[in-house]
């Protein structure tokens, strides 16, 4: 029997994923399947990948109207991870594809009468430019964001939540820093960056970073599903998600580094040296219309020098949320998938 055939079996009815062909949209079409979902995904791009596990799939621009009306008909469950990421861009092209792009899905599920709904949001919409230490969901928004992406997805997290509804119900989910195999963002650039020589510690190298292994990323997804149909305290809330492991950001980037057999990073710049270089290249960006983005930028440089960890008792209790695979297992799992791309 295919898995696409074991789940239309056992079918909890037909969910939603946007941005299904993405790096975390697929780990959470894979776990619906084993779940026993039959799962439609949208997406701008195409992905015949999913077409071969059992997915129904479909093209088109969420901020365009019809689009997400037309993807969410017939569904019982809409899971929300489309989005514009990235420290670089126009803030009209972060509106459109982080708010307007959202509002559209929320008005879908209501126009199509979905019961629930998962958005996938960042832990940056609280982010401050200083360290979070512990953080929990009493972090209120900051008067300031450093950067569109965080501006837009909390602007969007406030709009799915104050939809939540007796009709929908909503849940935000804030993974950080999602990294493992088939990572198309984090892993690739310090691999690369690390492999030219241009990769940095920035400040003294002792901040505390949490992060998420993309199968604990995407399982955190199906518990808040399930969640928010059978446990009422769950259904309106934000919720960060992370391995539950903080620790020293720099000596994970040499562990991740090292599963592409590159020796660890010694070579360091300061804080404010890195805010000033990143300033300095923004400016020259935006001035002579530079495509692609800046290799430092502030947002980046702080981010990169201050702890930010967070407490997921919360996801823990209400959601029903316990991290599968440890930061040691997912990195023995990079490593192998790392050696199974060479050539």
């Amino acid at each position: 029997m295919t898995r696409s055939s074991a789940s239309t079996q056992q079918s909890c009815g037909l969910a939603l994923v946007t941005g299904g062909g993405g790096f975390l949209g697929a780990a959470i079409v894979r776990q619906l399947l084993d779940a026993g979902w039959r799962v439609r995904t949208v997406s701008r791009g195409d992905y015949p990948a999913l077409r071969e596990i059992g997915v129904e799939t479909l093209r088109g621009d969420l901020a365009d109207a019809g689009i997400a009306e037309q993807a969410a008909r017939g569904c019982d469950a809409v899971l929300h991870v489309a989005a514009k990421a990235g420290v670089w861009g126009r803030l009209a092209d972060y509106r459109r594809a982080n708010v307007d792009a959202t509002q559209r899905v929320i008005d879908a599920c209501v126009a199509n009468r979905v019961a629930r709904l998962v958005f996938t949001s960042s832990p940056s919409v609280v982010f401050s430019g200083d360290s979070v230490e512990n953080g929990d969901e009493s972090l209120p928004y900051p008067s300031h964001h450093h950067s569109h992406y965080s501006a837009t997805k909390a602007e969007a997290e406030r709009i799915v939540l104050t939809a939540n509804s007796a009709g929908l119900h909503v849940a935000a989910l804030r993974p950080h820093l999602i990294w493992g195999p088939r990572d198309p963002h984090i892993v690739p650039r310090l691999i690369a960056r690390a492999r030219s020589g241009r990769l940095r510690r920035i400040g003294p190298g002792d901040n505390i970073v949490d992060t998420t292994y993309v199968e604990n990323a995407a399982l955190a997804h199906i518990c808040a599903l399930r969640a928010i149909h059978s446990n009422p305290k769950a259904a309106g809330r934000a919720y960060f998600i992370t391995n539950g492991e903080p620790m020293r950001l720099w000596n994970l980037i040499d562990q991740i580094i090292a599963c592409a057999d590159l020796p660890p990073i010694r070579k360091s710049i300061s804080f404010s040296a890195a805010t000033r270089i990143g300033g300095l290249l923004e400016g020259v960006y935006r001035l002579l219309r530079l495509p692609g983005e800046p290799p430092m930028t502030r947002f980046v440089a702080r981010e990169l020098a201050t702890s930010h960890f967070f407490d997921i008792s919360a996801a823990k209790r209400e959601l029903g949320y316990e991290p599968r695979v440890t930061i040691a297992e997912g990195l023995v799992r990079l490593k192998n998938w790392l050696r199974d791309q060479r050539p």
